[in-house]
């Protein structure tokens, strides 16, 4: 039970890990995209700021696409997305094919049903208004952190309702095994044994914050914070004591003293 607990957290680490492009990655992504993009939600630009975004209602997206270059560029669609803990909990997409002339910009507005997204995510989700070709591949992007006015029980809220589940289940399964005393003998792997736990709470910590709409999942603050837990909880399990019981004392000891035998006399 405890490994298949800590295989669990370790899945959800590894997500953010692996699943988060480099830094270097992203600027060449930037540095290739050929519009500069400027959007706004319901004529508020999205820039620099935290946009609400009720299901309830229609948005209104405008977008504004400036050719910086001396050929003209072909946008195919334009992508409405939230991303969270590398994952994109929503996305949509509108087929809406227009030309941005060299040296000149485009204004196109799309109202946007966002109606499912109530079942998608909640709180604040780092987003991004993107500009595809026809290869699906990003012209331009403008980002922004959107407020998703969701439902708790969204893919979202549930993912991290699991987290939680999975890491209160970490932290009883180690701390037994140290009241027990089936904790190894070796100090690393005693740190090791605790590490999904700290993994958990770090995620924990962080969806929490974003569904509350105190901070938003960011990378610059989801890593420090989850490797920050972890690194706590490996040096606990570093310093918990030995497992071995403690010695008996030697006048604690019983001794069992032999009954004679006792024999029945017949007169």
């Amino acid at each position: 039970m405890g490994r298949v607990i800590a295989a669990g957290v370790a899945l959800g680490f590894c997500v953010v890990l692996l699943g988060a492009p480099p830094a270097s990655a992203q600027s060449g992504s930037a540095q290739s995209g050929s519009l500069g993009v400027q959007a706004s939600i319901d004529r508020r630009p999205i820039e620099d700021a935290t946009v609400a975004i009720d299901p309830a209602n229609q948005v209104e997206l405008q977008v504004i696409a400036t050719n910086s270059g001396t050929a003209p560029v072909k946008v195919r669609s334009v992508r409405l997305s939230g991303v969270a803990l590398a994952l994109t909990f929503f996305a949509y997409d509108t087929t809406a094919p227009f030309e941005v002339p060299a040296h000149g910009s485009v204004s196109r507005t799309f109202v946007l049903d966002l109606g499912d997204l109530t079942g998608q995510a909640t709180g604040l989700l780092p987003s991004s208004v993107e500009l595809l070709d026809a290869q699906r591949g990003t012209l331009g992007e403008a980002t922004t952190v959107a407020d998703v006015r969701g439902s708790l029980w969204s893919v979202y809220g549930v993912f991290g309702l699991a987290m939680l589940v999975l890491t209160i289940l970490a932290w009883v399964t180690s701390l037994l095994a140290l009241a027990r005393h089936r904790l190894a003998p070796n100090r690393w792997r005693r740190g090791l044994r605790f590490l999904p736990a700290g993994f958990g709470t770090g995620l924990v910590a962080v969806i929490s914050l974003s569904v509350l709409r105190l901070v938003p999942p960011e990378p610059a603050v989801e890593i420090p914070v989850v490797l920050g837990a972890a690194a706590i909880a490996f040096l606990l399990g570093y310093l918990t004591p030995h497992p071995a019981p403690p010695a008996v004392a030697e006048s604690d000891t019983t001794v069992r003293l032999a009954v004679p035998n006792t024999q029945e006399f017949t007169r």
